[in-house]
């Protein structure tokens, strides 16, 4: 958005949070959750946006009223504006116990189709982000991959042995769509979270499916201190060393060419990534353990002194 792109963010998480940040911590409306109050369950989808189609752009300036039991959706009741214009839509999930949250993206995504969202918002969306959880055991979550709906698929993981094997079954249903025209694997980012922060291991994973990392996102306390103020690092800490990477890693992204189709790995591989993950998670504790113990040793050392009025010991730690 920097740049002068429009950018169209589709959060298809349930917990309705991906764009939070880019809203200053205001929830919009979720697709699914407007669908339900404006009777989706009697009208279907056809009845739902058939009043509802060409009604313009995002306007974000709240929720539009209408009659209950059948009222149309309009698209600015559903994509709405945030940080640096960025337009915003959530997909929502069932209601609790009732329903499938994959389901729901397929629905979602669905009505934002015939609300013509990706032709009739102004300006004309360049960018389009599906933010979709690692977990492509459910059709639904795995839709962006189906369909030629996406151009690429960036994998956010971290070098934790779940991420990647969370990673790797994404690799899988790329795998699986590729013959039907669904979207190749662009690369992989590595976000150092958890135990273990190894960039080596997530480069060698990629490396083993036929694939590139293209960026790091480090550990940094602006990252953390944007989330609690419901804000992105950009907006939060525009000067910042880590605003400039994100900065960065953006235009990697968007200007990378270089696609694959994954070739995942098998059971027995994954056992030996986990195994070779917990080796050097048990290297870097004994590492960190011998360091603390260097400094307390070197601090007893340093703190201690003679008085030499007193002749008395004294002891800083």
């Amino acid at each position: 958005a920097e740049q002068g792109l429009s950018v169209l963010v589709i959060g298809c998480d349930q917990k309705h949070d991906c764009t939070r940040n880019l809203r200053g911590e205001v929830e919009i409306p979720t697709i699914l959750d407007l669908s339900r109050e404006k009777g989706i369950e009697r009208l279907g989808l056809e009845g739902l946006v058939g009043e509802a189609r060409g009604a313009g752009g995002a306007g974000g300036a709240g929720r539009a009223g209408g009659a209950e039991g059948g009222s149309r959706v309009r698209l600015d009741e559903v994509v709405y504006k945030g940080y640096r214009g960025v337009f915003c839509a959530e997909c929502g999930g069932p209601r609790p116990g009732i329903g499938c949250a994959g389901r729901g993206v397929i629905v979602a995504i669905e009505l934002l189709k015939r609300l013509n969202a990706f032709e009739e918002l102004e300006p004309k969306p360049e960018v389009v982000i599906y933010d979709v959880p690692g977990d492509v055991v459910c059709g639904g979550f795995a839709m962006p991959l189906r369909g030629s709906l996406a151009d690429e698929v960036f994998v956010v993981t971290s070098a934790d042995y779940l991420a990647l094997y969370a990673a790797n079954n994404i690799c899988r249903g790329i795998k699986e769509f590729a013959a039907k025209g669904g979207t190749p694997l662009g690369g992989f980012v590595y976000n150092v979270r958890g135990v273990l922060d190894d960039e080596a291991v997530v480069r060698g994973f990629a490396e083993r499916v036929g694939s590139q990392v293209l960026g790091c996102i480090p550990n940094a306390h602006q990252i953390a201190e944007a989330e609690i103020e419901g804000r992105t690092v950009i907006e939060h800490a525009p000067e910042s060393e880590v605003a400039d990477l994100f900065r960065e890693l953006a235009l990697r992204l968007y200007n990378s060419r270089e696609v694959s189709v994954p070739e995942p790995l098998p059971a027995d591989e994954m056992v030996r990534v986990g195994q070779e993950i917990r080796k050097r998670a048990r290297e870097r504790t004994r590492e960190r353990t011998s360091e603390r113990a260097r400094e307390r040793t070197s601090e007893r050392s340093s703190g201690k002194w003679q008085d030499e009025k007193s002749g008395k010991k004294s002891k800083i730690i």
